[in-house]
């Protein structure tokens, strides 16, 4: 007998939809609400119940797919900051090697283009998953040292090549994340935030060439 015939529920339909369909548009529906309820009104305020209502689910669904909410800004916080790694790596891609300032601007604009393009995702990734847990915590480290890694990465290959001075880059790449991580909160806080976000990302681009090059 075929795997679906044991799990029969697999195969339930409901108003056309399957199962499987209905619990990810479920989902969806809980991200969407965590997203304007956490990067909104923020985390800490922001009940279970509060998050059922908006996304239209019982607090049984939310706990059968999340189980907290700790889960779910996690799940946020991983989902923004992915997708910020992958567009850097991809602006790189179509970049001339031995290119520096082209390098830096198009991997600079690529990642603010996504932490900027709604100041929601920012909020959650930079503040509201701040503090929340040691799990938590553990997932923004992560996310962290992967750009250290992609600086780090960057800077040895340009010494590498003879384009820029041959030493240790790691402490300069752990400096530069932290420092664009603090222009992206500079950006949050920032009420003209519009307007606001070209001008962080320029002087997000000054700071890295100068710390690769020496202003050379």
């Amino acid at each position: 007998m075929p795997d679906a015939a044991a799990n029969p529920s697999d195969r339930r339909v409901y108003g056309a939809k399957t199962a499987e369909v209905r619990r990810s548009e479920r989902r969806e529906r809980m991200l969407k609400a965590a997203l304007e309820l956490f990067g909104t009104g923020g985390y800490r305020s922001t009940t279970i119940e509060a998050l059922c209502a908006a996304a239209g689910v019982s607090t049984r669904n939310f706990y059968e797919e999340f189980g907290s909410r700790e889960a779910l800004v996690i799940a946020l916080h991983d989902e923004v900051n992915g997708a910020a790694l992958t567009a850097v790596v991809a602006a790189l891609e179509g970049v001339d090697p031995s290119d520096i300032a082209a390098r830096v601007d198009a991997a600079t604009r690529a990642y603010f283009d996504v932490m900027t393009t709604d100041r929601r995702w920012a909020q959650i990734a930079l503040v509201e998953s701040v503090g929340v847990s040691v799990e938590a915590e553990g997932h923004r480290r992560a996310a962290i040292d992967r750009f250290v890694a992609l600086i780090e990465l960057e800077a040895n290959r340009l010494a590498h090549d003879g384009l820029i001075e041959q030493r240790d880059y790691h402490l300069t790449a752990v400096a530069l994340a932290g420092a664009i991580n603090g222009l992206i909160n500079t950006w949050t806080a920032n009420a003209d935030w519009s307007a606001a976000a070209p001008r962080i990302a320029d002087e997000a681009i000054r700071l890295i060439l100068l710390a690769l090059t020496g202003g050379t």
